[in-house]
């Protein structure tokens, strides 16, 4: 129960739930126990009244005797089953008040996982599985909700019975009772033992499920890939092997509960047999009636569900536990970029300065930065220049913070950006990665999706969307798209080429008009016509608003107020075109190669 007091909180929110759901489970138990009672005065009618009707045989009065005795038993009937629709009434408000209460904690408790994967840093998405989060967040949750519900439902449901059934019997032969409940304490014993076992199995089982779901989810992420190198049988041999590993462990925990559940219905069998032989002594002694003996076997079968339940109950609780422990793991883990709590709705200049930054990548130990300084001022632009893995994206998602410097320090408007709050910075740094992502949604929503993370929830105009797209040079391919600009993009942009997802992209920056313009490589899919048009465009744009743009090549047509070029996380030059071309250095060297490329490519 150590993993399951966190849930605790969630019985405290909805109390008056339970207690409700309690007060219906007591009431439904005590219409439930009652029946027996009137079974029991009904068979001592019939065996104390039997007698004189036959000794009114041949006689008038017989026939009036019966008349009574049929009322009687029609009475003791009609008891039962005005009894029984009460029971089953309030069994309905039991299941919907704990059933329900369980579904809305269901609810809470989705919403809270959700919402910390969103607070967890970049970091943390690359060490776990697409698939491993979906799993916690379905699966997990699930067998959660039947602790919260089932579970505590029938946990309760036992305990009531049992005290109300048990009392009743002690009032009526304490001596009966306690040898026909013999078996329970040994039923309680094996329930301890077998516990762990189906905890450690249960376990088991939901870590394979996450394997299974995230083999799944990558091989249809990638089934491109798959089809391509002919991979679709190796593939099926690995989900296969993953699949029987499943099966194995769900079967060896089925044949745990197969011998289990079987076991506790043959103690219940020797309580029924106990309760028939030492009732019948009971009887012959005077002690108790025949009507008795019957009370007492509907009540030992009335004990049958809720003792059986304990077996249930242990194998739902041990479940949710192993999927409690598991969503604990993420609930508990702490991201590393937190959002200050200042005042929302700053205004960013732009003006940027990094302070001798240094980052070292959490997961890998690749040193990305070192040392690196320079200042950008506010309506300024500047180009970063390199070969892959010089450190230029990193500077960039050190920028929006999806990770923080190592070492050293970013300024923002003079303020360290660790003092900004995220939703503010984020908001005016229009960010297009390396890694262009589209959702699988219209293309009008892809382009719009910036703005709808607005404070205001204004709407985003058609004519602004079109705009946007004019702007990255995507409107006139969008348009012959079936469906033009309501056309859906597919899972990930799948419908689209690599530059026409870059352009929406860049048209999803373009609307949002931020104050700081951030380009990671985000031209490198187009063709050269496209990029001198976009790059046109972005004059008119970028006019009084500051601009980084990441690139591995030099863009010759765009006016740079500073350039820097980046080499194994240093900055090996600084300064304005025309500086680094008389320097005839590395960006020298790399604007020469790029001439040749293209007279060579003419």
């Amino acid at each position: 129960m150590e993993h399951l007091r966190y849930l605790n909180k969630f019985f405290r929110k909805y109390k008056w739930r339970l207690l409700t759901g309690i007060l219906f489970v007591a009431i439904a138990n005590t219409f439930r126990v009652l029946p027996p009672r009137v079974i029991r005065y009904s068979f001592d009618l019939v065996k104390e009244n039997i007698a004189y009707y036959r000794l009114f045989e041949g006689f008038a009065l017989q026939e009036k005797f019966y008349i009574i005795f049929s009322q009687g038993l029609m009475f003791f009937g009609i008891t039962v089953l005005a009894l029984a629709a009460l029971q089953g009434l309030f069994m309905f408000f039991m299941r919907q008040t704990l059933i329900v209460m369980s579904r809305i904690i269901e609810y809470d408790l989705k919403n809270e996982i959700y919402d910390k994967y969103q607070q967890l840093d970049l970091a943390f998405y690359k060490r776990n599985n697409t698939g491993d989060l979906m799993s916690r967040i379905t699966e997990d949750v699930g067998r959660v909700r039947m602790y919260l519900g089932p579970a505590l439902m029938y946990t309760i449901d036992l305990i009531v019975l049992s005290v109300i059934i048990v009392t009743t019997m002690l009032t009526v032969n304490v001596r009966l009772t306690l040898i026909i409940l013999l078996p329970l304490p040994i039923l309680s014993v094996s329930i301890y033992y077998i516990r762990s076992l189906i905890n450690k199995k249960s376990e088991a089982i939901q870590q394979q499920l996450s394997k299974l779901t995230t083999s799944a989810q990558e091989i249809y992420s990638g089934i491109r890939v798959i089809k391509t190198y002919v991979q679709e049988s190796q593939v099926y041999r690995y989900f296969a092997h993953q699949s029987n590993l499943y099966r194995t462990l769900s079967l060896d925990l089925a044949r745990v509960e197969a011998f289990f559940f079987p076991f506790m219905l043959l103690l219940i069998g020797f309580s029924t047999i106990f309760t028939i032989y030492f009732g019948g002594i009971e009887v012959i002694r005077g002690n108790i009636t025949t009507g008795n003996i019957a009370e007492f076997v509907i009540y030992i079968n009335m004990l049958t569900w809720p003792v059986t339940a304990i077996g249930v109950v242990v194998t739902m609780v041990q479940r949710a536990a192993a999927s409690q422990k598991r969503i604990n793991e993420f609930l508990n883990t702490q991201p590393s970029i937190v959002s200050h709590a200042g005042k929302n709705g700053i205004q960013i200049k732009g003006d940027i300065e990094f302070r001798n930054v240094s980052f070292v990548y959490p997961d890998t130990g690749v040193e990305a930065l070192k040392n690196v300084s320079f200042t950008l001022k506010a309506g300024q632009r500047l180009a970063i220049v390199g070969r892959t893995g010089s450190g230029k994206s990193t500077m960039a998602e050190l920028l929006v913070r999806l990770y923080d410097p190592t070492g050293g320090q970013i300024l923002m408007d003079g303020k360290e950006i660790r003092h900004l709050p995220l939703s503010t910075l984020r908001q005016q740094v229009g960010y297009v990665p390396q890694d262009v992502f589209l959702f699988s949604d219209s293309v009008t929503n892809n382009i719009a999706f910036g703005k709808h993370n607005q404070e205001d929830g204004a709407n985003v105009s058609e004519e602004e969307v079109e705009r946007a797209a004019r702007y990255a040079s995507i409107d006139k391919e969008i348009r012959e798209l079936n469906g033009a600009f309501q056309a859906a993009v597919g899972e990930r942009g799948v419908t689209l080429s690599g530059g026409q997802k870059q352009r929406i992209s860049l048209a999803r920056t373009f609307l949002q008009n931020p104050q700081l313009f951030v380009l990671d490589d985000c031209l490198s899919a187009v063709d050269a016509n496209t990029e001198e048009r976009i790059l046109n465009n972005l004059e008119a744009i970028l006019c009084n608003k500051t601009a980084i743009i990441i690139t591995h090549r030099v863009f010759t047509m765009m006016h740079f107020d500073k350039i820097l070029f980046m080499e194994d996380g240093y900055i090996i030059e600084e300064g304005t075109h025309e500086e680094l071309q008389r320097k005839n250095g590395a960006y020298a060297n790399l604007l020469q190669m790029q001439k040749a490329d293209e007279r060579s490519a003419e």
